[in-house]
């Protein structure tokens, strides 16, 4: 009767989708619960952004088999934004899976029927039990006979603390903080201020270089780039090494704009505190060091899963990372970039809680190291698992783009310890250079 029940997917994401698309080709019943008002609603809200991945790069290959019975033509050219992948790929994808993905479903908690995490007895032979919190507030509970938990990590973003915590004053002025890359289309709002970024990963390069850009046209825009590491390191990335040119460009391009003074890098800044000043924030660091009052805190530092709703699940986390105890070792920033990242499979990604499976960025923990397609892979994986076709589960069908460095990795100050990043794009709005796509 529990394989009579479908596969619950959290997340109707890239991943998400695809692992449901990936079911479905084995003929497996789910079910996706999306959050949001929309499937990729969280890659909504990064529209503007575009990826440094080409578009093959970005097509899960059971997605689309599954797209092309509807007469869909895949993209094969050029480096989409979000907003271009959702349009052309991830809406479309949502939509031939019909009702089987449904928006407005927030997950709260996963357990066994009956079980709570200290019950032995019977427990593997339970169905799980979803608690679900529907767009009006409306709670509700769903069995499953397995669950793919691809809720990825945008939720919950890191702080500006240097300790991983929210630095003293921070939670308190919301209006001048934030935690995503800013859509600078809206280019008044940052002509003639003062912005702070906050971070060493590819989101932060993204947004500096974007700044700059007004800063060229607008001299009294100003830009203070923050480092937490002592030594710029391999900040600027890959460059002309990078397998994905238009993630090397961005380090390019960013060198070039610190170097020509349009960036303010400051180095070694762990942040302590930040204090009102007026309609204005200052930022303070634990060192006593501050920096003139600032506009806008845009604090890029990566982010973390949420395990929340997890609680009542038996799962074996890495103590550093956050990620699958198996896979801890092969994304960890500290070793890897994201080219040299092994892939990921069903095996690899097991939990004591039987057929529960973390896929996709979450499944990276706070490990910046995640591309698409070693997403894709896993769900691939996953799904050949749940479906009984284990050979096809223990085949590892990937080959990834090598480069140096990825967001995030390097060391801080002498120590190897990483810092948060994020593998993820170029806004359209930047100038790109070497072999990146043109600007639109």
């Amino acid at each position: 009767m529990v394989n009579e029940l479908p596969v619950i997917v959290v997340g109707a994401g890239p991943q998400g989708l695809a692992a449901a698309a990936h079911l479905v080709e084995h003929d497996v019943p789910v079910l996706v619960l999306e959050a949001g008002r929309s499937a990729a609603s969280a890659v909504a809200e990064w529209g503007h952004v575009r990826l440094f991945s080409e578009w093959p790069e970005l097509i899960d290959a059971a997605a689309a088999r599954l797209l092309a019975a509807t007469g869909w033509t895949a993209p094969t050219t050029g480096y989409p934004t979000g907003r271009q992948w959702i349009d052309a790929y991830l809406a479309p994808l949502a939509e031939a899976l019909g009702d089987r993905v449904r928006v407005g479903a927030r997950v709260t908690g996963i357990s066994r029927r009956g079980r709570d995490r200290l019950v032995d007895s019977g427990r593997a032979e339970q169905p799980f039990t979803v608690h679900v919190e529907s767009a009006d507030g409306t709670e509700y509970r769903l069995d499953a006979r397995a669950v793919i938990d691809a809720s990825g990590t945008w939720a919950t973003p890191n702080p500006a603390g240097a300790d991983g915590l929210p630095a003293l004053g921070e939670r308190d002025q919301p209006e001048l903080l934030g935690y995503r890359i800013p859509d600078f289309h809206h280019r008044a709002d940052f002509e003639g201020t003062h912005t702070v970024v906050v971070g060493s990963g590819h989101s932060a390069v993204t947004a500096v270089i974007a700044l700059a850009r007004i800063a060229r046209r607008n001299p009294e825009t100003t830009i203070t780039w923050v480092l937490r590491r002592g030594s710029i390191g391999n900040t600027f990335g890959g460059g002309d090494a990078d397998e994905l040119p238009a993630r090397g460009a961005l380090g390019i391009t960013a060198k070039e704009l610190v170097d020509g003074g349009l960036i303010n890098l400051v180095t070694g800044f762990r942040i302590e505190q930040v204090l009102p000043d007026g309609d204005r924030a200052v930022v303070i660091a634990e060192d006593g060091r501050s920096l003139p009052a600032a506009d806008r805190v845009v604090v890029l530092t990566g982010f973390r899963p949420d395990l929340s709703f997890l609680s009542e699940l038996r799962i074996e986390l890495d103590p550093t990372l956050q990620a699958p105890a198996r896979i801890a070792a092969e994304v960890d920033p500290n070793i890897h970039s994201c080219g040299s990242v092994a892939a990921t499979s069903a095996l690899d990604l097991a939990q004591p809680e039987s057929d529960f499976y973390i896929v996709g960025a979450k499944s990276y923990g706070r490990a910046p190291t995640f591309l698409a397609l070693t997403g894709y892979e896993q769900v691939r994986s996953v799904a050949a698992a749940l479906a009984g076709d284990h050979e096809a589960a223990r085949r590892k069908e990937l080959a990834l783009p090598e480069t140096g460095v990825c967001g995030g990795a390097g060391l801080f100050d002498a120590s190897g310890a990483s810092l948060g990043g994020s593998c993820c794009a170029i806004p359209e709005q930047v100038l790109q250079v070497g072999r990146a796509p043109a600007q639109v």
